[in-house]
């Protein structure tokens, strides 16, 4: 199989996005339409990357920072596709490699299309991705001669009134011999109503030197779209979340509505899972069978085991929660939290890179922040732990079966041994041994004779 350079179109600016952003960094189920074109991309075998960029050149090569994988080209004026085309060239041996032109604000081209398309092109050949469609404006036409094949693209601006009214449209998408692209790209000009090089000039070169154009005709514009402003990046958005959904109810998962669920990222779901309305899940989420998640919960990088339920309102961010554990609502579970099995933590509590053992609970208003939490523990209603003295962050190490009575401070670094009891109301700051009672209360006094504070009087 020949190398196939995959050369992604990606120097526009995107005026009608009205953002400092570059278009392709726009996200789309979370991640920026240029990554879902990568990662298309990727899939191909033998394959080299090639990204042209243009406007918003650093910002772009920042996000993609790693990605050792890609070759960035800048095109310092955009001129045109075929301009930009050019720019990667210098890069791609004249030899027997596939030019494979994908377009970075195209962001749900499927790699079975594209495989195709690669497939049909040779050292003799190119194919071309066509969409039929009702709304044709705007874009350039596919002209046919008598017997049916491809003659050439006219662009929309260039076009006769008879041209516009056809119905095939050119999807910027195309595989091309390079060693044929090379000289084809030297012999196209920029006289046309736009002063730009197009890269749909070679299609009629093609013809002219008698190599083969073959074309794959598509009916789902949703899989071509291209973006050019936000309400299509929003429509783009929709469409992509209700396949997602689709998906997963078809894999098993219970949706209470499948227009009201967003996957950005990756989420793996098992068995008789249920998602409750306006769940948001980023990053990759792991959901074990039988997990409820209910309404309005947000759910990024994490783990949930089996039999686990998220109540509403909830959010849970890197974190990894066991089997049978409950969670909300109105929780928030930051990363480095770890619930052991069981373990219940309600509303209004939060917890950041610690650990709370097998079937200890936190039920109500409560900051638990590093620290380490046996079993059977019982954190009770506004205990907070002070992990921060202003410069460092410390430990609290909490053992089996303690008992945390309401409206507990407890200063770190401090351990409390197993089957303690801290009396409600206490500020502990010293360790406290297995088995005792901690007191950390001042001393009550009954002040007789006090008189309550009184408003002033209003002067006019």
């Amino acid at each position: 199989m020949p190398i196939i350079h995959a050369v992604i179109l990606a120097a526009g600016k995107g005026t009608r996005m009205y953002s400092d952003s570059p278009k392709v960094l726009h996200q789309l189920g979370g991640l920026p339409m240029l990554e879902h074109v990568i990662r298309t991309a990727r899939q191909m075998e033998n394959v080299k990357l090639h990204v042209v960029t243009g406007f918003g050149s650093r910002q772009i090569c920042d996000y993609f920072t790693g990605q050792t994988d890609l070759n960035w080209v800048t095109q310092e004026q955009q001129l045109g596709t075929g301009h930009a085309v050019a720019q990667a060239m210098p890069f791609i041996p004249a030899d027997d490699a596939i030019v494979l032109v994908l377009c970075g604000d195209v962001p749900l081209i499927k790699a079975s299309t594209i495989a195709e398309l690669v497939n049909n092109a040779g050292a003799d050949s190119m194919s071309l991705l066509t969409l039929i469609t009702e709304t044709p404006f705007g874009l350039g036409r596919i002209l046919r001669g008598v017997d049916n094949h491809v003659q050439a693209i006219v662009e929309e601006k260039d076009a006769d009134d008879e041209q516009r009214r056809i119905k095939e449209i050119n999807t910027g998408i195309m595989a091309i011999p390079a060693k044929r692209l090379s000289k084809w790209l030297s012999r196209i000009d920029n006289r046309n109503k736009q002063g730009e090089y197009y890269l749909t000039d070679v299609i009629a070169l093609a013809v002219a030197d008698d190599c083969a154009i073959h074309t794959k005709v598509i009916h789902d514009h949703f899989e071509v779209q291209g973006i050019n402003d936000k309400y299509q990046l929003a429509l783009l958005e929709r469409h992509y979340q209700m396949n997602k959904a689709e998906e997963l109810a078809k894999q098993g998962t219970t949706l209470r509505d499948p227009a009201r669920i967003d996957i950005r990222g990756e989420l793996i779901c098992g068995r008789d899972v249920e998602i409750d309305v306006n769940a948001i899940f980023e990053g990759k989420v792991r959901l074990g069978d039988r997990v409820h998640i209910g309404p309005n919960v947000v759910i990024r990088d994490s783990d949930i085991a089996a039999d686990s339920e998220i109540l509403a309102n909830s959010h849970i961010e890197g974190a990894s929660i066991g089997a049978k554990c409950q969670v909300g609502p109105f929780a928030r579970l930051r990363p480095g939290a770890v619930l052991r099995e069981g373990a219940k933590i309600g509303n209004f509590v939060e917890i950041k890179a610690s650990i709370v053992g097998k079937g200890s609970r936190a039920n109500h208003f409560a900051y638990i922040g590093d620290a380490e939490i046996g079993a059977g523990t019982n954190i009770g209603a506004g205990t907070i732990f002070c992990n921060y003295d202003g410069a460092e962050k410390h430990k609290t190490i909490i053992g089996d079966g303690v008992f945390i009575g309401s409206n507990s401070t407890l200063v770190a670094p401090v351990t409390i041994a197993a089957n303690a009891f801290v009396a409600a109301g206490s500020t502990v700051n010293g360790d406290v041994p297995a088995g005792n009672l901690a007191v950390g209360r001042g001393k009550q006094r009954n002040i007789s004779g006090w008189k309550r504070p009184q408003k002033r009087p209003k002067t006019e």
